[in-house]
């Protein structure tokens, strides 16, 4: 089956999307929720990385995680900073920050390509891509919510130093 990361429709003559084996795609989330849990300082960097967290194929299916850009919990206001951690947590998740964690040894030149792709993507989605509704709906937190969408105070799983998602902690999940 695989996943696929692509961009909005408009942009299907300039960036291909990024099909990915399930394999290749949990090694590219967690990757990136490694680098970006290292690397944020704000909650909104902090909500970016759990988002990408929610995509755990060990426990939301495998094959069922590829999204589009602009799904991403973008906000118009602060979509430059946003899109300058992004591209700073693709860049370091490429250089292998954090892989240590990982309980096993990545395809480096697989791994790195799609990370390149992905930045690249990134780079060509621009502010006026942005959907007001996706950061609101993605963010709202139900009064009496036992198990909200960003878990209260951002906490990280104690063994991996990674920001935890309304799932757990994606490595956890994934035996490492």
């Amino acid at each position: 089956m695989g996943n696929t990361i692509s961009l909005p429709p408009r942009f299907k003559d300039v960036v291909e999307p990024i099909s990915m084996s399930n394999g290749l795609t949990s090694v590219f989330i967690e990757v990136l929720v490694i680098s970006g849990s290292m690397l944020a300082g704000t909650n909104r960097e902090k909500e970016l990385i759990i988002w990408l967290a929610q995509r755990d194929q060990s426990v939301v299916g495998i094959g069922t995680v590829g999204f589009d850009i602009d799904e991403m919990p973008w906000t118009v206001n602060s979509f430059a900073s946003e899109k300058d951690f992004m591209m700073r947590t693709i860049s370091h998740a490429a250089k292998g920050l954090g892989w240590e964690k990982l309980s096993y040894e990545p395809r480096q030149d697989q791994v790195v390509h799609c990370l390149k792709q992905f930045d690249f993507m990134i780079q060509a989605f621009n502010q006026e891509d942005v959907s007001m509704n996706n950061y609101i709906e993605w963010a709202e937190i139900e009064e009496g919510d036992d198990n909200p969408t960003i878990p209260r105070g951002y906490p990280k799983c104690e063994q991996h130093n990674i920001y935890l998602s309304c799932h757990g902690c994606i490595l956890c999940n994934n035996g490492s």
